[in-house]
Order: structure tokens, then C-alpha cells, then sequence
């Protein structure tokens, strides 16, 4: 057997590498339950993933046998925000919030082994809630709010329903064993639970990331959808002028996404169309539409470069359409779209705009004042044209990483 030339092994080694560190920024939690591939990728590469990440983003990687946790930084204020979900697709309220951190908290008990029954860590999650001052009734819909906590701990790998389900329980009282994975569950949290002084310091930015301009644009380039320049520091707008080439390389290299620079701010997408938790455009009445509103809005106000718009007492850079406007094109779009369109959403416009406007705001496509949607620069890419761009290119939004529409229009502003 012939040794392979040490170029291709590395190559080899490189590409997995890029693979493991890919399932990471998809998957932050991998258990080998829910991830054994990914999780195997992951280990093999542990020394150079845990490097890497520590040097490229200042992302602390924890690697065990039977999980890896990439512990991410607080996200920036003017990133879209990451809600938790119900198994259903529903956001978690504050109440399920408060939940989460009950279960956690009893799960930490230092009497807790390594199994519980539901009904028991229920009984211990109300006396915890009395202390706080948080009163929990005996009701389904409060059963419901608890099943979805546990749910996601169980989807996280951090419980595993060994005997019954917590469905079960939620419905009907039916009892349940919970097997607890202990070597995983102190590391939800980004900081020790000891080592904290309040709450409010999970969120806060570590003063090396304040610090590390470079550091800081990198984070924000890979976990948003686009980064506008409007919202960039001094330091990270001076980093992404005269180090685009170098920044472009390294996010390329590290997590195989290309970087697009424009007047306006940067995108950095997946030419794999891999990445995504939010396609965008996508199939469904919401969707649709919004692509055809964000197309008829533009093609209406016949934007040139460097439009402005007011939004929160500053002037960004956008299109400003007053909420009348918006409404009105909507209504037309629904009259001419209502045999393909969900019916529930042609009789309510009001709910259809509503889904829309959070939809372009989840993916940084608008953003909302108190009299006008603000359709920003980048929306232009995403304008229907049959003649440029086929059916089967069309972009997907992530909020991980976003893919621009192939030969789609250009932003408003010319590139840098």
C-alpha cells in the first residue's frame, strides 16, 4: 500500500475540519445521541477545532465523549433574535423562559442522581418557584408550558425519556423516568453557574472581544444574515476596508463561506446552501409573498443609490414605505394571488402583513418604524427575474449564513 502524497492528506484533513466546524455553527450542542457522525468529525478534529474556533471567533469548544458544546458570545443588540421554540414551531413565551431555568436549576440539585421521576422533578421545580415568588398551576395549559422546557432538554440531549414521555405526563399525568446526562449539563450555561454574580452577565461581551475589532466583525459576519455598515463599530468598519481580502480568506477557510462586500454593510453566505435555519424566498403563502411585496415596493419607489430612511431618529440607509402603502400594495397582491395563497391568510391581511413584516425582519431584509416599513439596500437582491436567475437558484436567508440570489439585481449602493 502506497502512502498518499502529504498534499492530499491535508487537503483531506482541511475539508473535514471545515465539515466539523460547519455542524458546530449549525449545532452548537452534539451529542452523540442526536449527532454521532457529526460528533465522531468533531473529535477526530478536536485540538485544530478548538484553535481554530478560540482564534477566529474567541468561541471556547468543549469536546467529550458523549457531547461537544461550541459556547458562543451573546449575540450583538442589532442581531435578529434566535427564540426558542416549541416542538410545534411556537416561540417560547417568558413563562416556558422561567421554566427552562426552574428545570435546570433542579436538575442541578446536589441530592439529584442520575435518573429522576417527572413527577418528582415537577414537585421540586414548584417548591423552587415558591422561593422565587412564582405561583404554577395545576392547569394543562401550564402542564403544556413545562412539557415544552423539559422538551427542549430533551432535544438537547441534556434528559433522555428512558421509561414514558413527557407528552404523556403533559396530557394525561402520566408518569415518566428521565435519565439525566450529567457530564453535559453544567455546560448549557456560557459561564459557571458559581462564577456568576447575576444573570445579566451571560449577556454581557467579554472585554477581549471589545477589544479584538477583527474578532468581534468575524462573529458578526458568521451568526447574521448580513452586517450592515450603519452598525459596525469604527475599529470593525476600518478592520473590514482594509482587511476584506484577509477576513474573506480566513471565514473561506475555517468555515467554507464567501464574503460579499458592498457600500451598505457585507454578506457572508453558503455556496453549499447548507447553513440555514430560515430559507428565504421559500415555499408557503408567507414567504411568497413577502418576496412579491419586497419586488412591487422597489419597482414602485424606483430607488436610486443611496436612498435614505429615518428609523429610530437616525438615517439609514433604505426605503421608507408608509405602513398605508404597504397595506395597500399587500391587498393588491392578494387579489391577484388568491387562488395560490392560503385562504386563511387572504381573509386576514392584517395577520398576513404581520407574519411578513417579522419574516423580512428575522432575515434583515426591513426593518420597522412607527409609520413606515424600512426595506433595506439588500432586498434588491432578492427581486424575481426570470430572465437572470432560474427558478432553482433561488437565495436562502439564513441567520447562520445567507446566500445571495445568482444573477439577481445589485444592492442600491455600488460595490466598494
Amino acid at each position: 500500500m502506497t502512502t498518499p502524497p502529504v498534499s492530499l492528506t491535508a487537503t483531506h484533513h482541511a475539508a473535514e475540519r471545515r465539515e466539523a466546524a460547519r455542524a458546530l455553527l449549525r449545532t452548537p450542542l452534539l451529542t452523540a445521541r442526536s449527532h454521532p457522525d457529526e460528533l465522531a468529525l468533531v473529535r477526530r478534529h478536536a485540538p485544530g477545532l478548538k484553535g481554530m474556533f478560540a482564534t477566529v471567533l474567541g468561541y471556547p469548544l468543549v469536546v467529550e465523549a458523549s457531547f461537544a458544546r461550541l459556547v458562543k458570545a451573546p449575540l450583538s443588540e442589532d442581531a435578529p433574535v434566535r427564540a426558542a421554540r416549541r416542538s410545534s414551531g411556537g416561540e417560547f413565551t417568558a413563562r416556558v423562559y422561567s421554566y427552562l431555568a426552574l428545570v435546570c436549576a433542579g436538575l442541578l440539585a446536589p441530592d439529584a442522581g442520575e435518573q429522576v421521576l417527572l413527577s418528582a422533578l415537577v414537585d421540586q421545580l414548584r417548591a423552587d418557584a415558591a422561593i422565587a415568588g412564582l405561583v404554577i398551576d395545576d392547569t394543562l395549559a401550564e402542564r403544556r408550558n413545562l412539557v415544552a422546557a423539559i422538551d427542549l432538554l430533551v432535544a438537547w440531549g441534556v434528559l433522555e425519556e428512558t421509561d414514558g414521555t413527557v407528552a404523556g405526563w403533559g396530557e394525561r399525568k402520566d408518569e415518566a423516568l428521565l435519565t439525566i446526562n450529567r457530564a453535559l449539563l453544567p455546560h448549557l450555561l456560557a459561564l459557571p453557574v458559581h462564577a456568576l454574580d447575576s444573570p445579566g452577565e451571560l449577556r454581557a461581551g467579554t472585554p477581549e472581544s471589545l477589544e479584538q475589532p477583527r474578532r468581534s466583525l468575524r462573529r458578526k459576519l458568521v451568526e447574521n444574515p448580513l452586517v450592515r455598515r450603519e452598525d459596525l463599530t469604527n475599529a470593525e468598519r476600518d478592520a473590514l476596508s482594509r482587511e476584506r481580502t484577509e477576513i474573506s480568506r480566513m471565514l473561506e477557510e475555517s468555515f467554507g463561506l464567501t464574503l460579499e462586500v458592498r457600500a451598505e454593510g457585507a454578506l457572508c453566505f453558503d455556496p453549499d446552501d447548507e447553513m440555514s435555519d430560515i430559507a428565504f424566498p421559500g415555499t408557503g403563502t408567507v414567504r411568497q409573498a413577502a418576496l412579491l411585496l419586497l419586488n412591487e415596493l422597489i419597482t414602485r419607489a424606483v430607488p436610486r443609490g443611496g436612498p435614505r430612511a429615518i428609523l429610530d431618529g437616525r438615517q439609514v440607509a433604505g426605503l421608507s414605505c408608509p405602513w398605508s402603502v404597504v397595506s395597500d400594495v399587500l391587498a393588491e397582491l392578494a387579489e391577484r394571488h388568491h387562488t395560490a395563497w392560503s385562504a386563511d391568510y387572504v381573509s386576514n391581511l392584517d395577520r398576513l402583513r404581520e407574519d411578513i413584516v417579522a419574516l423580512l425582519e428575522d432575515v434583515r431584509l426591513a426593518d420597522v418604524s412607527s409609520d413606515a416599513l424600512v426595506v433595506r439596500p439588500c432586498a434588491a437582491r432578492y427581486r424575481p427575474d426570470p430572465h437572470r436567475a432560474p427558478a432553482k437558484s433561488r437565495a436562502r436567508v439564513r441567520l447562520d449564513a445567507a446566500k445571495p440570489c445568482p444573477g439577481s439585481p445589485a444592492l442600491f449602493d455600488e460595490e466598494n
